[in-house]
């Protein structure tokens, strides 16, 4: 459908307040709740135990994400719950704040997450959901491609049902080929079998593959495995003259009932040294992860509406602070479970709220099936999203912006493996900003774009940028390009700019697309005498300074800055 069609459709756009029930949509977003739930019940359990929670803990954080956010955020399509980015996350924080003691480390980091859920309700209420656009893209790109590295340094171990030794992520990979000398073959063949459905099912083209979800159809068969080779009893076996053990311990413990699984903060881990750390690590990438994901399923929204980036961040904060409250993991707008959202039909929030809603039905129903489950069908499932998140073509895809690019997404991976997210993020921040000093970025415009609005034409108003735009200043460039969202045309005309970065040609990329299913239009202009550093449409560029010359009529040189 092209642009035109697009608007001629006069899909609605999302109410403002509540949720409106179509009777249509009704049934189209039930389908969508049940499928998704399908995904997500499976990868709750793992990420929570992956997290140092307790797998009920995820649980809960997809019923709260699904009953309380769709009433606060505007966002249509996202599914709120846990999530395998915040995983590193919430596992340094039960370490570090556990002392030794994983429950005391569990107790207290659910009081971390509180406090970080309040700070993102109040960054929602001040209207600062845009803190995502802050971040230059290879970093983040970068501090996500760790987390799934780091992923998979933990659970490969899980898969071949042994219990490492190491504890850092590139130890944990070093003791990859110990474990594969040491694995158990029962449990390995549950991961093995488990993987081979999570990686090959979605590559079928058949309609009863789509129709299946790969994550429930790995827990189907891992449940069948697992009991046929006797998990639920403690027992042992002989394979080529080596014995082996298998027992409940490598199933999915849960408790009886969902009450049992409330657990309440313990607010002396506030007093902790390390608990404003972890308050901010909570606070901040939960809600750039959270963001980014949002903006990213409205772009593949059918009928192209737009999240309020505010509400939905409240929401997350309102749902991190309840969920934390009652022992959950933290949650953000999720990508996986929402692009599967979009893709089985889903129309509103309802999806949203029916995930929710079975997956409240299904622990309350069956909690004893859920038992059955081996830790290692978990483990292949958070395998296949760390290779999701660590995918190789990420790193073809940097490569392919330009070397500045591949840089920070290395610089960013490397130092978050070697050290924390913390400093790999800020590592990689750093690398941007000397590589834009050095490329002729002024540094009093690190924060502030030069930014002037010729309106002579007010059909037309010409946004004139000089000096540098760049991530970082990013934010007083968007808000001038906002104030003539009610204008037909629009330029933003970048001739007079040294240094034009990768994130900003990508966010003025995004609001092209935006204005022109609008019927509007947003032209970019003046990069031609710019050097792109690759051939992407949105890699960066630099206007290098032309020799001085001879001295025109004017006085001027002819060459420099245009004033």
């Amino acid at each position: 459908m092209s642009d035109r069609q697009e608007r001629e459709a006069g899909a609605p756009p999302p109410a403002a307040n509540g949720m409106a029930m179509a009777g249509g949509g009704l049934g189209a977003d039930v389908i969508a709740g049940f499928q998704v739930f399908l995904i997500a019940l499976p990868l709750c359990l793992g990420i929570a135990l992956a997290s140092g929670f307790p797998p009920a803990a995820g649980i809960l954080t997809a019923i709260v994400g699904g009953l309380v956010t769709p009433f606060i955020s505007n966002s249509e399509l996202t599914i709120k719950g846990p999530a395998a980015g915040l995983i590193v996350v919430v596992l340094g924080s039960v370490q570090a704040l556990g002392d030794g003691d994983p429950v005391l480390g569990y107790q207290r980091t659910l009081a971390v997450a509180l406090v970080a859920g309040v700070i993102q309700t109040l960054l929602g209420l001040l209207r600062l959901g845009r803190i995502g656009d802050f971040f230059p893209t290879a970093a983040v790109h970068g501090m996500l491609a760790a987390i799934g590295v780091i992923v998979i340094s933990r659970q490969v171990h899980v898969a071949l049902g042994v219990v490492p030794e190491a504890k850092a992520p590139l130890d944990l990979l070093a003791e990859i080929p110990h474990s594969l000398m040491q694995l158990n073959p029962a449990i390995t063949l549950i991961g093995v079998v488990s993987l081979i459905i999570a990686f090959g099912l979605p590559a079928l083209r058949s309609r009863l593959a789509r129709l299946l979800p790969a994550p429930i159809v790995v827990v189907a068969v891992a449940i069948a495995l697992g009991v046929y080779l006797g998990l639920p009893q403690a027992q042992t076996y002989q394979f080529l003259g080596t014995e082996h053990a298998v027992g409940p311990h490598q199933l999915v413990p849960l408790p009886e009932s969902l009450l049992q699984a409330v657990q309440f903060p313990d607010f002396s881990g506030l007093l902790h040294p390390a608990a404003p750390i972890w308050i901010l690590m909570f606070a901040v990438i939960g809600s750039v992860e959270s963001l980014l994901s949002a903006k990213a399923v409205d772009l593949i929204d059918p009928r192209h509406r737009q999240s309020n980036l505010n509400s939905d961040l409240t929401a997350v904060g309102v749902g991190n602070t309840i969920a934390a409250a009652l022992g959950g993991l933290p949650m953000i707008s999720e990508i996986v479970r929402s692009s599967a959202n979009v893709s089985v039909g889903a129309q509103s929030r309802w999806a949203n709220f029916f995930h929710g809603l079975f997956m409240l039905a299904m622990v309350l129903a069956l909690p004893g099936l859920l038992s059955l489950i081996p830790l290692a069908a978990l483990a292949a499932l958070l395998i296949h999203t760390g290779l999701r998140l660590a995918s190789p073509r990420e790193l073809l895809h940097m490569h392919a912006i330009g070397p500045d690019q591949l840089a920070v997404f290395l610089t960013t991976l490397v130092v978050t493996l070697a050290t924390d997210l913390l400093v790999g993020i800020a590592s990689g921040l750093v690398v941007q900003i000397l590589l834009h000093l050095a490329h002729g970025a002024d540094g009093r415009q690190l924060h502030r774009a030069r930014v002037r609005v010729d309106t002579a034409s007010p059909e037309h108003p010409v946004i004139r940028v000089r000096g540098a735009a760049i991530f970082s200043n990013w934010g007083g460039l968007r808000r001038h390009i906002e104030e003539c969202a009610s204008c037909p045309v629009a330029s933003v005309d970048l001739s007079g700019t040294r240094v034009v970065d990768h994130t900003i040609m990508q966010r003025l990329h995004e609001l092209q697309a935006e204005w022109r299913r609008a019927g509007r239009e947003l032209r970019l202009v003046g990069l031609n005498e710019h050097h792109a550093w690759s051939a992407h449409p949105q890699a960066g560029r630099r206007r290098p300074l032309r020799r001085r010359g001879r001295r025109n009529g004017n006085g001027n040189d002819g060459g420099g800055d245009p004033a």
